[in-house]
């Protein structure tokens, strides 16, 4: 079964809920889970031959929350061209803000840039339509999840 690194970007605290939710599916699978809330390079580092899942939400701005923030930056400058890197990414948003899951959506594009291969559609996660996003988030990383070799 697949290794997976659960990468958090959180606010309020819901985007950690999604992620260790997350955890408790994967290893139901079978699959191998671990979850960083303050992910460090080294972290990530450990999963380019595995696979990544990206859980975040977004500031008002459509900035990234700050415990994710020296990750994207590290990978922005540091690791630069990965297409072994396999991912998933759920981001969570409101739609009240004029850059509705911007965080989740610089992440996905920073991926994408560097040559990262996504499996599976970006999960993006309204916040007036799902106050509870788990309830939205479960079945797709249980989809997700038979995605994995």
């Amino acid at each position: 079964m697949a290794e997976v690194g659960i990468f958090v970007g959180t606010m309020y605290g819901n985007s950690l809920l999604v992620a260790e939710e997350a955890e408790a599916i994967l290893k139901k699978q079978g699959h191998q889970a671990t979850v960083f809330e303050d992910p460090a390079l080294s972290d990530w580092q450990r999963y380019r031959q595995h696979y990544v899942l990206v859980v975040t939400s977004t500031t008002g701005q459509g900035d990234l929350p700050d415990g994710i923030v020296p990750l994207f930056q590290a990978i922005k400058d540091e690791v630069g061209y990965q297409p072994e890197l396999r991912y998933g990414l759920i981001a969570l948003g409101d739609s009240n803000y004029d850059h509705f899951c911007g965080g989740g959506k610089k992440f996905d594009a920073l991926l994408q840039e560097q040559g990262a291969t996504r499996i599976g559609s970006v999960l993006a996660i309204d916040a007036n339509d799902h106050p509870e996003p788990e309830t939205v988030a479960n079945p797709w990383i249980e989809q997700w999840a038979n995605l994995l070799n």
